[in-house]
């Protein structure tokens, strides 16, 4: 007698969604609000530049470094806990940023980019910050060269250092804001601008006229940056660009 049990069937494969898409019913994540770690980067910039406005210029010599600190001890303390504040915001500015390209659909290098170059902006102004902070406790009968030492190693990471990585994380979205439509052109090309002003000016290392790169970098990423947080979409365009 034949068997009358109904062939079975195998279940159906799991399936995949692709970069960029989310399950339906279920909304993108596309992070915490962007623009308050970067107004809180803004800021504590602002008040670090206010602060540290009479800090001797790096051709000044180790006794004039040591002065300074000896006269304003209280200054460089303020000043390097401003800088070592910013940096907080800024990594935490660079992760967001990350999280709302991935949730945008970006699947290219730019969103990495972008994150690396944030963390190590960071580090290098809490480098800058822990160095001046350093050499504004040196006793007046310390070595001057260590002064003009200390005061150089935070120069430099808060300067070169900084401009370059940040040159990074600028770079970063303004590659992918351009292919991908997410920002306007013109803001796109400041922004590649401005990452380019950033690499050039690792060259003030070896000749003074690229140091004046330094604060366009610098002031001009900061509002570069407050724009870019607000024109930023949530959610990629409804229709495909």
């Amino acid at each position: 007698m034949p068997s009358t049990t109904p062939p079975t069937t195998s279940p159906a494969p799991p399936t995949r969604t692709t970069p960029g898409e989310h399950t339906p019913g279920r909304r993108p994540q596309g992070g915490p609000p962007l623009l308050a770690p970067v107004l809180a980067f803004t800021v504590l910039t602002i008040g670090y530049v206010v602060v540290n406005r009479s800090t001797p210029r790096p051709d000044a010599s180790g006794k004039d470094v040591l002065t300074y600190a000896r006269d304003h001890g209280t200054t460089i303390e303020l000043g390097s806990l401003l800088l070592f504040a910013s940096a907080t915001p800024l990594a935490l500015m660079a992760a967001v940023l990350y999280r709302r390209l991935r949730a945008l659909g970006i699947t290219a290098p730019g969103s990495a980019i972008t994150l690396v170059g944030g963390v190590l902006a960071a580090a290098a102004l809490s480098g800058s910050a822990l160095f001046g902070w350093a050499g504004g406790r040196l006793p007046m009968d310390a070595d001057p060269a260590l002064a003009r030492a200390l005061a150089d190693l935070s120069f430099l990471s808060g300067g070169a250092a900084y401009s370059v990585t940040f040159a990074m994380l600028v770079a970063g979205i303004s590659v992918t804001g351009l292919m991908a439509r997410l920002l306007p052109r013109p803001l796109t090309w400041a922004g590649l601008a401005l990452a380019a002003a950033g690499m050039l000016s690792m060259l003030s290392l070896v000749a003074d006229p690229f140091s004046y790169l330094l604060p366009v970098v610098r002031f001009g990423g900061l509002v570069w940056l407050v724009i870019a947080a607000v024109l930023l979409p949530r959610t990629r365009p409804s229709r495909h660009q």
